[in-house]
């Protein structure tokens, strides 16, 4: 599926942890199309149910918490500090399985007495079977022999350079900023647009951490982890300011957001999405207060809820295409 890709960055170099300024991997023009091999969130070293998530196969990235590693950094031509950078992502080819594990002391019932069986260390393999296009784009995630579903693949971790060192905003585990991170958004996907902030010249473009599937608010604290071949391309839109990552689907406008606690995560995201609604559409303050309020089709997604005190809670509000001024609701 998709558009044929014409630069390409492989695996072996997909293994950063950390959003920074650093020699790109990769350089390409507005409009390139290019695809990018990723691994999955346990950097490749759980492959059967015989491997448990211990430090003893997860290996020495276990020690510093480096996990989602992430491809990049890729150098975007003509994006500057104050633009936005449109990531279009044209395809999400995942592996043939993915793997979902429970961690030992991690995750909500990872002490719990009630359900000792959900307690770690414990590992999942889910199978990927192609769809009617021959790939896993649009395929089947066969968790057992009574259950399976269409697979959704997705990217969870994706961003630009932060425009100031925060603590843990670069990080492509904790990372979470307006410019991006470790988002777990299942709207940042095939036939999206992800709008990122751009703080420095040329973007410095981050991404991995693809699921084949996830169910909203990721409860586990990981998803269907696999490895996935992504065929994306960029624009820069100059001089645009937007204060939080930003996504358009061809049926919605989303306004992403991460933060704690969760009502005030999703409140912001409400303000943020009623000014876009406001400087890019026209609307006036009253008639985007009274859509956010009374239009059926304004739905809320929690994307992310890991309960851990390092994540911020992941929310989104998405407002209906149907629902803009007819001049602006054409999808490219």
């Amino acid at each position: 599926m998709g558009d044929t890709a014409r630069q390409h960055l492989g695996r072996e170099q997909a293994y950063e942890y950390e959003m920074v300024v650093k020699e790109p991997r990769l350089r390409v023009s507005t409009g390139e199309i290019f695809s990018v091999a990723t691994e999955d969130s346990t950097n490749g070293s759980i492959r059967s149910v015989g491997q448990l998530p211990v430090s003893e196969v997860l290996g020495p990235q276990a020690i510093h918490r480096q996990f989602n590693p992430c491809a990049g950094p890729i150098f975007v031509t003509g994006a500057r500090p104050g633009d936005v950078l449109a990531v279009r992502i044209h395809d999400i080819e995942v592996d043939q399985q993915g793997v979902n594990c429970f961690f030992p002391d991690h995750g909500p019932l990872a002490d719990s007495a009630a359900f000792p069986e959900c307690r770690g260390p414990y590992t999942k393999i889910i199978r990927h079977l192609p769809g009617p296009s021959g790939t896993t784009s649009d395929g089947t995630a066969v968790l057992d022999q009574k259950t399976q579903w269409p697979l959704q693949p997705h990217i969870g971790t994706i961003g630009t350079v932060p425009d100031r060192p925060v603590a843990a905003g670069s990080d492509t585990l904790f990372g979470q900023t307006r410019h991006g991170g470790n988002m777990d958004c299942r709207d940042i996907c095939a036939g999206s647009v992800v709008l990122l902030p751009v703080a420095v010249e040329g973007a410095f473009l981050y991404l991995g951490d693809v699921h084949g599937t996830m169910a909203d608010g990721e409860f586990i604290g990981n998803a269907d982890e696999c490895r996935a071949l992504v065929t994306l391309s960029c624009e820069v839109v100059a001089q645009k300011s937007i204060p939080w990552v930003r996504v358009e689907t061809p049926d919605a406008i989303i306004q992403l957001n991460s933060y704690r606690p969760l009502e005030a995560s999703v409140k912001q995201a409400f303000l943020w999405l009623m000014g876009w609604l406001m400087d890019d559409y026209g609307f006036t303050a009253r008639e985007a207060y009274l859509h956010l309020g009374l239009n059926p089709g304004v739905r809320i997604r929690v994307y992310q809820l890991v309960d851990d005190g390092r994540f911020m809670y992941t929310s989104g509000v998405s407002f209906p295409r149907s629902s803009l001024p007819l001049e602006t609701r054409p999808w490219p």
